[in-house]
């Protein structure tokens, strides 16, 4: 053993001597490509000034050694496009080592410029490359943008009766503005006695947490009138349609609630009006705040409306201090529905504190299928929280609708003893009310926990149709029509006519079947 040591003193002398071993994946070669995970990157309907979200690619060395590449934009650097290569902001990074069999992430974000073009039908496409040149070989990625002018809205005080232009989408933002009592943010505030129209085809988008704030009237298409043949239809993608929205419109948030604040109308409100209007993925569709229960109450009729994804909780990015929404909040206010639609609300469609509640031909489908729903989807109360001791004046009158969803009593009505409400030729689910006249009323006024038959509800399909199907309770048989039964409701969501002559059974719902 003794003279091992000595030996093992002279190997490691001689081993100090002997050049360093890299791994081999860190030994940079002078040949070889790099591959990527798409060949463009796409921004798709980017309204101008608003930077985008954030695309990433993904660059892969598939060799076994390591490369260096240069990366950087092929137009002016900080016009359109900016990046964040390997975790560093800038238009350029040189010598960008990526080892073998490893990988390097881009991030790209975008934010376009107004080119003066102002017709909504018009898009322009902005592009540019993303350039790496590695051991001589020049590759490229496109970078292609679709851009969107529009009316911008950053806490607009409307203090003049206005008609907003439709040849543009109006852009929304949250911004600071003057009320009377203080500043408030709001994206577009429209004052006392003061009336903002927004004619048919207009499209509105609303950036996180933005709202529209009424204190004068809002109306909203009114100067669309469909015709009046059988088959003059009124489908889901016509133009004439008034679209409310959040204004991220990549594919990923189509149908995510809580982009937006809402629509808000204050004790002051009067005469709104919203008709042939789709209203989706926000907190509130429609809020109606008159806390002191003042007369006249703010008013709000809407008309061949489809509310839908509407929630306050689990928001994914705006409106995080809100704890409740609804298709329509109402405290003390005069709510009548027709021919209008109410789905994926994820607290309630609609829910009355005190005030007037009319409902004629609506369908309420109120699948939650993201989240478990522990509220009905129709509540009503004479009693506000806040004033518990207050009795509030209530009335709710609930026809020829369809009232139905996820959770096993879509109907609340509290303290219904003091308002008795008037619950009519509707097909409801209910296991609170089931046998309880002073709700549902006598036996066969109303069909009770009998499957409507939808066509396809959120819960099997991405497309859900509410419409109905061969079979439904709600159309075999044809059920007695309860209430005047006037031009408005002669025809239904779809402006479909409804059997109006001698004895006429439409069928229930916003839908007339056929």
């Amino acid at each position: 053993m003794r003279h091992l040591f000595p030996l093992f003193i002279v190997l490691s002398c001689l081993l100090t001597f002997l050049p360093g071993c890299e791994p081999k994946e860190d030994l940079v070669q002078t040949s070889g490509r790099l591959e990527f995970a798409a060949d463009s990157v796409l921004f798709d309907t980017v309204f101008t000034t608003i930077q985008t979200v954030t695309k990433r690619l993904w660059v892969y060395n598939r060799n076994s050694g390591a490369v260096k590449t240069d990366v950087g934009l092929a137009g002016t650097a900080g016009t359109t496009y900016s990046l964040v290569i390997n975790g560093d902001a800038g238009p350029a990074a040189s010598g960008v080592t990526i080892r073998g069999k490893d990988s390097l992430l881009v991030l790209v974000r975008a934010v376009l410029g107004d080119n003066g073009q102002a017709t909504t039908a018009k898009k322009f496409i902005v592009d540019d490359e993303l350039r790496f040149r590695t051991n001589g070989n020049d590759q490229s990625v496109k970078l292609v943008a679709y851009g969107q002018n529009a009316y911008f809205h950053r806490g607009d005080r409307i203090s003049a009766n206005t008609t907003w232009r439709t040849d543009k989408p109006h852009v929304i933002f949250n911004t600071p503005t003057v009320r009377a009592g203080g500043t408030i943010n709001v994206g577009v505030y429209v004052l006392p006695g003061i009336t903002l129209a927004i004619p048919k085809g207009a499209r509105v988008y609303s950036h996180a947490g933005a709202i529209l704030l009424i204190d004068g009237t809002l109306r909203v298409n009114d100067d669309f009138v469909p015709g009046t043949a059988p088959t003059d239809t009124v489908k889901a993608s016509n133009t004439n349609i008034v679209r409310f929205q959040g204004d991220r419109l990549e594919p990923g948030y189509a149908d995510i609630p809580g982009q937006w604040g809402g629509i808000f109308f204050t004790g002051s409100s009067r005469n709104n009006s919203i008709r042939y209007t789709e209203i989706k993925n926000a907190t509130f569709g429609a809020l109606l705040f008159n806390p002191d229960a003042t007369t006249p109450r703010p008013s709000l009729a809407l008309t061949n409306t489809v509310v839908r994804n509407i929630s306050g909780a689990n928001i994914s990015f705006a409106n995080a201090s809100a704890s409740n929404g609804g298709g329509v909040i109402s405290y003390s206010g005069d709510v009548t529905a027709t021919n209008c639609l109410f789905t994926n609300c994820g607290e309630y469609a609609m829910i009355g504190i005190g005030g007037n509640y009319i409902l004629n031909f609506c369908t309420i489908a109120n699948y939650t299928p993201a989240f478990r729903r522990e509220t009905s989807s129709l509540t009503f109360t004479n009693v506000d929280d806040a004033k518990p001791t207050i009795k509030l004046p209530t009335s709710v009158s609930i026809r020829n609708s369809i009232v139905w969803g996820s959770f096993e009593d879509e109907l609340f009505v509290k303290n219904f003893a003091d308002y008795t409400p008037a619950i009519n030729n509707s097909l409801l689910r209910t296991k609170e009310y089931a046998t309880n006249v002073g709700v549902i009323g006598s036996t066969g006024v109303n069909l009770l926990n009998i499957d409507p038959l939808f066509k396809r509800t959120s819960l099997v399909s991405s497309k859900p149709d509410y419409s109905l199907q061969n079979g439904s309770p709600a159309t075999t048989p044809r059920r007695a029509l309860f209430g005047i039964f006037d031009i408005v409701l002669q025809r239904d969501l779809l402006n479909l006519p409804r059997p109006s002559a001698g004895n006429a059974q439409p069928s229930l719902g916003a839908y007339e079947h056929k």
